[in-house]
């Protein structure tokens, strides 16, 4: 699914928020890529999972056919700087629930992309019949976890050592979600 294009400014940049692309998929194999070597927040290492442009586009191209799934870029002077995808279910016992996944390179944190791409996310779920948003996040990432209360998400559950870090040590992962009606 697709929605309409945000012009966001603040006192640091000015940025957009928009559905993803074909025209994209370079670019996002190439992001990807690059925030995945920025952080552990994420599952994977830089370089494992590996899309490709390719990749992109069949994702992009299933998404904008899907009523359940959204692909949103954040673009700064014309160059991706996060994405947020969520993706549903066709099972019809799961089709109520997306689960959310967000990605902002480290130079763009703390200027609000993350915060809005998860508020369009949240937005577009609640318009089009989305019941549940689920999401899980690495429990030493308190900002985002703070963020995903504040926007109305409780935590659920937690994987106890779920992560092995380059310091050695295991990390939990915790497992938020989201219920569209519930008193945020």
């Amino acid at each position: 699914m697709k929605i309409q294009t945000t012009i966001y400014h603040n006192r640091e940049i000015s940025y957009c928020i928009r559905s993803a692309a074909l025209s994209d998929g370079e670019a996002l194999s190439a992001l990807r890529l690059r925030i995945d070597g920025e952080t552990e927040y994420f599952d994977r290492e830089r370089g494992e999972g590996y899309l490709s442009r390719e990749d992109f586009e069949n994702i992009i191209a299933a998404d904008s056919e899907s009523s359940r799934n959204l692909f949103l870029v954040a673009v700064v002077n014309g160059k991706l700087v996060g994405y947020s995808r969520c993706q549903g279910s066709a099972f019809k016992r799961l089709s109520h629930k997306v689960e959310f996944g967000v990605g902002v390179l480290k130079e763009y944190w703390n200027v609000g992309i993350g915060r809005k791409l998860l508020q369009q996310s949240v937005e577009w779920a609640d318009r089009n019949g989305i019941k549940k948003i689920e999401l899980s996040v690495l429990e030493t990432n308190e900002k985002a976890i703070g963020l995903y209360q504040r926007m109305g998400f409780t935590i659920e559950g937690t994987l106890k050592a779920d992560k092995l870090l380059s310091d050695g040590k295991y990390y939990s992962t915790i497992l938020m979600g989201r219920v569209n009606g519930e008193q945020q």
